[in-house]
């Protein structure tokens, strides 16, 4: 997940003048990295984040716009866990930031979803929710036939708030439960550049961007390619079947072929590979592509006449099933 660090050390450093702005951040990332426990009879809060920029970052804005201390728990790589995992804690004054961050209503009672303050705000405030939900629990994959910007939530109420943000930023998302899991999807490679703008990672979204652009320069020159074999093969095996229906059709006529049509079921059965165009050329004197497949066409139709008058096989008798439907 290369992109996904490159993102979240971009977001780590982009510079937040606005108050309501960097509440809204830290609001969406505490809502979607931690939850709320109760220890000892006391509200403590912890984040879970896999970047320590990231974590860096929280701590500073939790001192800067509450007040409030923190401690930073590093747990190490190891077992199931392929990365460190940082724990930013909240403690001493956990049920006062979960009150002044929206985790905990005005009753004390836990939210589900975001504050609804940060719910109806505007948008700068969305872009900020989006930007701390991604340095929570998001991830982006590499460009392609499944590519997509991901937000994983802590249950359908934050999953929804949080497609209800994307929607003021103008970027269409979907929310998913995928095992037991609720995700927050963009899928559009539009949309997915639209929203790594507009939580402040132009960094990674041109990197992003010129390995979509390479993806799709292959992606086209592989259909080319195909398209140019399909289109080899059936030329070949047209020219397989009208190479076997001239030589029937001289059998059927024998010594009624006119020279005209002669010349061109000729020219056709000594050259089984050349184009229409070729044999036009190597005609004497040359001929258009449309006259040599005119001609050819009425010595087939000549030749399946008379076998049709006189009771014999065609000029098709003796194709495979696959040549005849060429």
């Amino acid at each position: 997940m290369a992109l996904t660090g490159q993102v979240k050390e971009e977001l780590a450093r982009v510079r937040v003048a606005k108050t309501s702005c960097r509440k809204a951040e830290v609001s969406a990332t505490l809502r979607f990295s931690g939850g709320l426990h109760i220890i000892s009879g006391r509200v403590v809060i912890e984040a879970e984040l896999d970047n320590e920029s990231a974590a860096t970052r929280l701590r500073q804005a939790i001192q800067e716009l509450y007040g409030h201390t923190s401690e930073l728990i590093v747990v190490q790589a190891g077992g199931i866990r392929k990365s460190s995992r940082f724990v930013v804690r909240v403690v001493r004054d956990g049920e006062s930031l979960a009150r002044q961050t929206g985790l905990l209503d005005a009753r004390g009672r836990p939210v589900r979803g975001l504050a609804p303050e940060v719910i109806s705000s505007g948008v700068q405030e969305a872009e900020s929710v989006w930007r701390g939900a991604f340095l929570a629990h998001g991830s982006l994959t590499e460009p392609g036939r499944s590519m997509s910007l991901e937000i994983t939530s802590p249950g359908p109420e934050a999953a929804l708030a949080l497609v209800g943000a994307a929607r003021r930023l103008g970027v269409p998302a979907k929310s998913r439960e995928v095992r037991g899991v609720d995700r927050v999807v963009v899928r559009d490679g539009d949309a997915i550049a639209t929203m790594l703008q507009r939580i402040g990672a132009p960094e990674t979204l041109t990197i992003w961007e010129e390995r979509r652009a390479r993806r799709e320069v292959r992606g086209t020159a592989n259909r080319l390619a195909n398209f140019d074999d399909a289109n080899l093969r059936r030329s070949a095996r047209a020219a397989v079947a009208a190479g076997a229906r001239v030589q029937r059709a001289f059998e059927i006529l024998g010594d009624e072929v006119p020279e005209h049509l002669r010349q061109a079921g000729e020219l056709r059965l000594e050259h089984k590979q050349a184009s229409l165009e070729e044999l036009g050329r190597l005609a004497d004197p040359q001929l258009s592509k449309d006259a040599v497949a005119g001609r050819i066409r009425r010595l087939l139709s000549t030749a399946d006449k008379k076998a049709a008058d006189l009771g014999i096989p065609d000029t098709e008798a003796g194709l495979s099933p696959d040549l005849l439907d060429i």
